[in-house]
Protein backbone atom coordinates (compact mmCIF):
# COMPACT_ATOMS: atom_id res chain seq x y z
CA UNK A 1 0.00 0.00 0.00
CA UNK A 2 1.17 3.31 -0.95
CA UNK A 3 2.14 6.00 1.88
CA UNK A 4 -0.59 8.59 2.05
CA UNK A 5 1.94 11.32 2.16
CA UNK A 6 0.94 15.18 2.78
CA UNK A 7 2.41 18.09 -0.09
CA UNK A 8 5.37 17.49 0.83
CA UNK A 9 6.69 21.17 0.03
CA UNK A 10 3.99 22.24 2.31
CA UNK A 11 5.28 21.32 4.83
CA UNK A 12 8.69 22.89 4.90
CA UNK A 13 6.96 26.44 4.37
CA UNK A 14 4.70 24.87 7.56
CA UNK A 15 8.01 24.21 9.28
CA UNK A 16 9.64 27.66 8.70
CA UNK A 17 6.07 29.64 9.01
CA UNK A 18 5.92 27.58 12.83
CA UNK A 19 9.45 27.89 13.75
CA UNK A 20 9.54 31.84 12.84
CA UNK A 21 5.88 32.73 13.92
CA UNK A 22 5.91 34.85 10.74
CA UNK A 23 4.90 34.25 6.80
CA UNK A 24 6.98 36.87 6.04
CA UNK A 25 10.21 35.83 7.84
CA UNK A 26 9.50 32.35 6.31
CA UNK A 27 9.35 33.58 3.21
CA UNK A 28 13.01 35.28 3.46
CA UNK A 29 14.30 32.02 4.40
CA UNK A 30 12.93 29.94 1.68
CA UNK A 31 13.63 32.43 -0.88
CA UNK A 32 9.67 32.59 -1.59
CA UNK A 33 6.96 35.47 -1.33
CA UNK A 34 5.14 35.44 1.76
CA UNK A 35 1.79 34.76 0.14
CA UNK A 36 3.48 31.34 -1.58
CA UNK A 37 3.49 30.47 1.77
CA UNK A 38 0.16 31.41 2.65
CA UNK A 39 -1.12 29.63 0.35
CA UNK A 40 0.89 26.49 0.96
CA UNK A 41 0.16 25.84 4.26
CA UNK A 42 -3.51 26.43 3.21
CA UNK A 43 -3.17 23.63 1.27
CA UNK A 44 -1.87 21.57 3.94
CA UNK A 45 -4.50 22.56 6.15
CA UNK A 46 -6.78 21.49 3.66
CA UNK A 47 -5.12 18.30 3.30
CA UNK A 48 -5.44 17.83 6.99
CA UNK A 49 -8.74 18.99 7.83
CA UNK A 50 -7.75 21.49 10.07
CA UNK A 51 -6.22 24.86 10.47
CA UNK A 52 -2.62 25.02 11.69
CA UNK A 53 -2.42 28.54 12.19
CA UNK A 54 -4.79 31.13 13.95
CA UNK A 55 -4.97 34.05 11.92
CA UNK A 56 -7.55 35.92 13.71
CA UNK A 57 -5.51 37.47 15.94
CA UNK A 58 -2.72 40.09 15.20
CA UNK A 59 0.22 37.91 15.06
CA UNK A 60 0.52 34.40 13.96
CA UNK A 61 -0.27 31.94 16.36
CA UNK A 62 -0.32 27.99 15.88
CA UNK A 63 -3.32 26.58 16.87
CA UNK A 64 -3.20 23.31 19.48
CA UNK A 65 -3.11 21.24 16.33
CA UNK A 66 -0.44 23.41 15.19
CA UNK A 67 1.33 22.92 18.72
CA UNK A 68 1.27 19.50 18.14
CA UNK A 69 1.99 18.99 14.26
CA UNK A 70 5.17 21.42 14.06
CA UNK A 71 7.80 19.28 16.02
CA UNK A 72 6.64 16.10 14.36
CA UNK A 73 7.18 17.11 11.26
CA UNK A 74 10.71 19.35 12.45
CA UNK A 75 11.65 15.42 13.58
CA UNK A 76 10.93 14.13 10.36
CA UNK A 77 12.57 16.37 7.99
CA UNK A 78 15.57 16.23 10.18
CA UNK A 79 15.31 12.51 9.54
CA UNK A 80 15.53 13.44 5.95
CA UNK A 81 18.06 15.24 5.81
CA UNK A 82 20.43 12.88 7.57
CA UNK A 83 19.48 9.88 5.85
CA UNK A 84 20.18 11.75 2.64
CA UNK A 85 23.40 13.03 4.10
CA UNK A 86 24.33 9.49 5.03
CA UNK A 87 23.37 8.09 1.21
CA UNK A 88 25.28 11.01 -0.50
CA UNK A 89 28.34 10.14 1.62
CA UNK A 90 29.38 13.94 1.65
CA UNK A 91 33.33 14.43 1.11
CA UNK A 92 35.48 16.92 1.09
CA UNK A 93 34.55 18.59 -2.82
CA UNK A 94 31.19 19.38 -2.01
CA UNK A 95 32.49 22.02 0.42
CA UNK A 96 31.85 23.96 3.38
CA UNK A 97 28.54 26.42 3.84
CA UNK A 98 29.67 28.52 6.77
CA UNK A 99 27.12 30.85 8.90
CA UNK A 100 29.42 34.00 9.86
CA UNK A 101 28.12 37.01 11.81
CA UNK A 102 28.76 39.90 8.79
CA UNK A 103 31.66 41.65 10.75
CA UNK A 104 33.88 39.01 11.89
CA UNK A 105 33.54 37.74 8.26
CA UNK A 106 33.88 40.97 6.70
CA UNK A 107 36.67 42.49 9.03
CA UNK A 108 38.73 38.79 9.91
CA UNK A 109 37.52 36.07 8.18
CA UNK A 110 37.90 37.54 4.53
CA UNK A 111 41.26 38.18 5.04
CA UNK A 112 42.57 34.92 6.19
CA UNK A 113 40.23 32.45 4.08
CA UNK A 114 42.80 32.79 0.65
CA UNK A 115 45.45 31.07 3.31
CA UNK A 116 42.80 28.29 4.16
CA UNK A 117 41.86 27.72 0.43
CA UNK A 118 45.81 27.53 -0.72
CA UNK A 119 46.55 25.04 2.10
CA UNK A 120 43.10 22.79 1.14
CA UNK A 121 42.27 23.78 -2.57
CA UNK A 122 39.79 20.90 -2.48
CA UNK A 123 37.34 22.51 0.18
CA UNK A 124 35.57 24.75 -1.30
CA UNK A 125 33.79 27.22 1.24
CA UNK A 126 30.48 29.30 0.78
CA UNK A 127 30.00 31.84 3.40
CA UNK A 128 26.58 33.05 4.74
CA UNK A 129 26.36 36.44 6.57
CA UNK A 130 22.69 36.19 7.78
CA UNK A 131 22.46 36.39 11.47
CA UNK A 132 19.19 34.00 11.40
CA UNK A 133 19.32 31.15 14.13
CA UNK A 134 20.48 27.88 12.41
CA UNK A 135 18.77 25.26 12.93
CA UNK A 136 21.56 22.35 12.04
CA UNK A 137 21.12 20.13 10.00
CA UNK A 138 18.04 21.26 8.32
CA UNK A 139 18.87 24.47 7.11
CA UNK A 140 22.07 23.02 4.74
CA UNK A 141 24.35 24.78 7.04
CA UNK A 142 27.67 22.80 7.84
CA UNK A 143 29.42 24.85 10.42
CA UNK A 144 28.08 28.68 12.30
CA UNK A 145 30.62 31.08 14.02
CA UNK A 146 28.50 33.07 16.52
CA UNK A 147 29.46 35.55 19.36
CA UNK A 148 28.67 34.39 22.82
CA UNK A 149 29.81 33.33 26.26
CA UNK A 150 29.45 29.06 25.13
CA UNK A 151 25.44 29.22 25.42
CA UNK A 152 24.93 26.42 23.30
CA UNK A 153 24.22 22.87 25.50
CA UNK A 154 22.69 20.69 22.29
CA UNK A 155 25.43 21.76 20.04
CA UNK A 156 28.94 20.95 19.73
CA UNK A 157 30.61 24.43 20.18
CA UNK A 158 34.71 25.38 20.36
CA UNK A 159 35.61 28.66 21.26
CA UNK A 160 37.67 29.99 19.12
CA UNK A 161 39.33 33.39 20.75
CA UNK A 162 38.15 35.74 24.02
CA UNK A 163 37.25 38.62 22.72
CA UNK A 164 39.53 41.98 24.50
CA UNK A 165 37.38 45.42 24.32
CA UNK A 166 39.13 48.82 24.06
CA UNK A 167 38.24 52.04 23.01
CA UNK A 168 39.27 53.30 19.02
CA UNK A 169 38.81 56.42 17.44
CA UNK A 170 40.28 58.56 14.91
CA UNK A 171 43.66 59.83 14.95
CA UNK A 172 42.78 63.43 15.50
CA UNK A 173 40.29 62.32 18.05
CA UNK A 174 42.67 60.52 19.64
CA UNK A 175 45.13 63.55 20.53
CA UNK A 176 42.49 64.31 23.00
CA UNK A 177 41.60 61.51 24.71
CA UNK A 178 44.33 60.89 27.67
CA UNK A 179 42.88 59.95 30.45
CA UNK A 180 38.97 58.92 31.56
CA UNK A 181 38.23 61.95 32.30
CA UNK A 182 38.77 62.78 28.75
CA UNK A 183 35.25 60.70 27.61
CA UNK A 184 33.28 63.18 29.17
CA UNK A 185 31.02 65.00 27.06
CA UNK A 186 31.75 63.17 24.03
CA UNK A 187 30.31 61.00 21.36
CA UNK A 188 30.57 57.41 22.19
CA UNK A 189 28.94 55.51 19.51
CA UNK A 190 27.14 52.22 20.56
CA UNK A 191 25.99 49.31 18.79
CA UNK A 192 22.24 47.78 19.52
CA UNK A 193 23.41 44.41 19.44
CA UNK A 194 25.96 44.51 22.26
CA UNK A 195 24.85 47.46 23.99
CA UNK A 196 26.46 46.73 26.99
CA UNK A 197 30.03 47.32 25.45
CA UNK A 198 30.56 50.31 27.28
CA UNK A 199 29.91 49.46 30.47
CA UNK A 200 31.90 46.05 29.98
CA UNK A 201 34.49 48.38 29.02
CA UNK A 202 34.22 50.61 31.91
CA UNK A 203 33.94 48.00 34.59
CA UNK A 204 37.36 46.24 33.20
CA UNK A 205 39.15 49.45 33.39
CA UNK A 206 37.74 50.47 36.80
CA UNK A 207 35.95 53.19 35.35
CA UNK A 208 33.27 54.73 36.86
CA UNK A 209 30.20 54.23 34.76
CA UNK A 210 29.57 57.84 35.43
CA UNK A 211 32.69 59.21 33.63
CA UNK A 212 30.45 57.87 30.40
CA UNK A 213 27.14 59.44 28.75
CA UNK A 214 25.47 56.41 27.61
CA UNK A 215 21.97 58.12 27.19
CA UNK A 216 22.79 60.33 24.21
CA UNK A 217 24.72 59.48 20.68
CA UNK A 218 24.56 57.34 17.63
CA UNK A 219 22.97 53.51 17.80
CA UNK A 220 24.72 51.38 15.03
CA UNK A 221 22.91 47.79 13.91
CA UNK A 222 26.38 46.51 14.02
CA UNK A 223 29.64 46.95 15.04
CA UNK A 224 30.85 47.90 11.61
CA UNK A 225 28.95 50.18 10.79
CA UNK A 226 30.04 51.68 14.88
CA UNK A 227 33.80 51.44 13.93
CA UNK A 228 33.14 53.02 10.39
CA UNK A 229 32.10 56.47 11.95
CA UNK A 230 34.79 55.92 14.33
CA UNK A 231 36.91 55.95 11.89
CA UNK A 232 35.54 59.14 9.91
CA UNK A 233 35.34 61.09 13.28
CA UNK A 234 31.73 60.40 14.79
CA UNK A 235 33.29 59.75 17.95
CA UNK A 236 34.43 56.71 20.03
CA UNK A 237 33.84 52.97 19.38
CA UNK A 238 34.35 49.97 21.60
CA UNK A 239 37.18 48.05 18.88
CA UNK A 240 37.40 44.32 19.51
CA UNK A 241 41.04 43.19 18.81
CA UNK A 242 39.97 40.93 16.59
CA UNK A 243 38.07 43.59 14.15
CA UNK A 244 40.04 46.04 14.19
CA UNK A 245 43.57 45.26 13.41
CA UNK A 246 43.59 46.10 9.67
CA UNK A 247 42.38 49.96 10.96
CA UNK A 248 45.01 49.99 13.53
CA UNK A 249 47.08 49.29 11.17
CA UNK A 250 46.15 50.69 8.34
CA UNK A 251 45.97 54.42 10.91
CA UNK A 252 42.29 54.68 10.17
CA UNK A 253 41.65 53.88 13.92
CA UNK A 254 44.04 54.39 16.78
CA UNK A 255 43.27 52.82 20.41
CA UNK A 256 42.88 55.02 23.48
CA UNK A 257 42.63 54.26 26.74
CA UNK A 258 44.36 50.93 26.68
CA UNK A 259 45.21 48.13 27.13
CA UNK A 260 42.84 46.02 25.51
CA UNK A 261 40.44 44.09 28.07
CA UNK A 262 39.53 40.32 28.09
CA UNK A 263 35.91 40.14 28.33
CA UNK A 264 33.40 37.36 29.07
CA UNK A 265 32.34 36.87 25.27
CA UNK A 266 34.40 34.99 22.50
CA UNK A 267 33.79 33.82 19.29
CA UNK A 268 32.61 29.92 18.99
CA UNK A 269 32.73 27.51 16.29
CA UNK A 270 29.51 25.68 16.28
CA UNK A 271 28.46 22.20 14.74
CA UNK A 272 25.59 19.59 14.91
CA UNK A 273 26.84 16.94 16.89
CA UNK A 274 29.10 14.65 15.52
CA UNK A 275 29.24 16.81 12.16
CA UNK A 276 33.56 17.31 12.80
CA UNK A 277 33.87 13.35 11.91
CA UNK A 278 33.68 14.96 8.88
CA UNK A 279 36.77 15.56 7.49
CA UNK A 280 36.47 18.74 5.49
CA UNK A 281 34.70 20.66 9.29
CA UNK A 282 37.36 19.32 11.38
CA UNK A 283 40.21 20.38 8.84
CA UNK A 284 38.63 23.98 8.86
CA UNK A 285 38.51 23.89 12.98
CA UNK A 286 42.05 22.85 12.76
CA UNK A 287 42.80 25.74 10.41
CA UNK A 288 40.85 28.39 12.01
CA UNK A 289 41.45 27.72 15.62
CA UNK A 290 45.48 27.94 15.00
CA UNK A 291 44.95 31.49 12.82
CA UNK A 292 42.73 32.99 15.67
CA UNK A 293 45.19 31.29 18.16
CA UNK A 294 49.08 32.70 16.34
CA UNK A 295 46.63 35.86 16.57
CA UNK A 296 45.57 36.08 19.74
CA UNK A 297 49.21 35.46 20.89
CA UNK A 298 50.59 37.63 19.29
CA UNK A 299 48.14 40.76 20.27
CA UNK A 300 48.27 40.07 24.44
CA UNK A 301 49.38 36.68 25.56
CA UNK A 302 45.92 35.27 25.40
CA UNK A 303 44.58 32.36 23.86
CA UNK A 304 41.68 31.06 22.59
CA UNK A 305 39.77 28.87 25.35
CA UNK A 306 39.78 24.81 25.23
CA UNK A 307 37.87 22.95 22.60
CA UNK A 308 33.91 21.52 24.34
CA UNK A 309 31.68 18.90 23.38
CA UNK A 310 27.90 18.52 22.60
CA UNK A 311 27.02 20.68 25.82
CA UNK A 312 29.24 23.35 25.65
CA UNK A 313 28.04 26.04 28.43
CA UNK A 314 31.54 27.08 29.18
CA UNK A 315 32.18 30.63 29.40
CA UNK A 316 35.59 32.41 27.82
CA UNK A 317 36.69 34.42 30.68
Amino acid sequence: MPYRLPPLKSLRLFEAAGRHLSFKQAAEELAVTPSAVSHGIKVLEDWLGTPLFDRTQRTLVLTDAGKAYLPQVQDALDLLVAASDAIQQRSDDAGLSISVAPTFGARWLAHHLPDFQVRHPGIAVTLDSSQRPIAFPRDGIDLAIRMGRGDWPELEATCLAVEHLVPVCSPALAETIQTADDLRGRTLLQVNSVGEDWAAWAALAGIGEDALDLETGPRFDNIGMALDAAAEGMGLAIGRRLLIDQDLSAGRLVSVLGPPRPSRTGYWLLAAPGAMARPALSTFRTWICAALGAQSRSQSGSQPGPQSGAAATQEPV
